[in-house]
């Protein structure tokens, strides 16, 4: 024993107790890390699975039904009402944009359609009358937005993750994007147009 009164073995049990919660803070921190990581993977595609799945039902919905386009957002996060995907949040069906595009005729781009047909029988008969006209939809885009301006401008998501000291508050969510060709967007066979 020496004159303070602390053995040899007293401060090898405190020296082992420091290194442990040394160790063991770069391990747990190793260890969120990685499950982060792989959050923000599932993400990646999962997103693009979204993305997917609302653009391909919207194209067979019509563009003034609010409720139906309410259900293809949902069904499109795997739920049934509205709500956050799983293991996504904050990213909630209104993160799910829908929008239209008509095709330019000269360079052939995708151009946002402000202004949409009164029906989906007017759409067809728009796209008869001019394929590349700025009221004939052509193509349905779904992306991943935390909003979305007049000009069909995307500002991304951010990205919130799960364990609040591993600060990724600079990341945005993945970005998800998909652009499928116009389906019968409600139209019903033998509709006259509306005017």
């Amino acid at each position: 024993m020496n004159n303070a009164g602390v053995s040899m073995q007293d401060r090898q049990a405190g020296g082992a107790a420091i290194e442990f919660a040394l160790v063991v803070g770069f391990f747990l921190t190793f260890i969120f890390a990685v499950l982060e990581l792989a959050r923000i993977e599932y993400l990646a595609n999962t997103l693009m699975e979204v993305t997917r799945r609302a653009a391909s039902d919207a194209a067979n919905v019509s563009f003034h039904d609010s409720a139906a386009l309410q259900q293809v957002r949902a069904h499109a996060l795997f739920r049934n009402d509205a709500g956050p995907l799983a293991l996504g949040d904050p990213l909630t069906t209104s993160n799910v944009a829908i929008d239209y595009l008509a095709l330019s005729r000269d360079t052939g781009e995708f151009r946002h359609v402000a202004t949409l047909p009164s029906c989906p029988s007017r759409n067809r008969w728009n796209c008869v009358a001019d394929p590349y006209a700025d009221n004939c939809i052509r193509f349905v885009r779904a992306r991943i937005c935390a909003s979305v301006d007049n000009a069909g401008n995307c500002r991304a998501l951010p990205f919130q993750g799960v364990f609040p000291f591993l600060d990724m508050s600079g990341t945005g969510m993945p970005i998800a994007e998909t652009i499928v060709p116009a389906g019968s967007l409600g139209y019903t066979v033998g509709t006259m147009p509306c005017p």
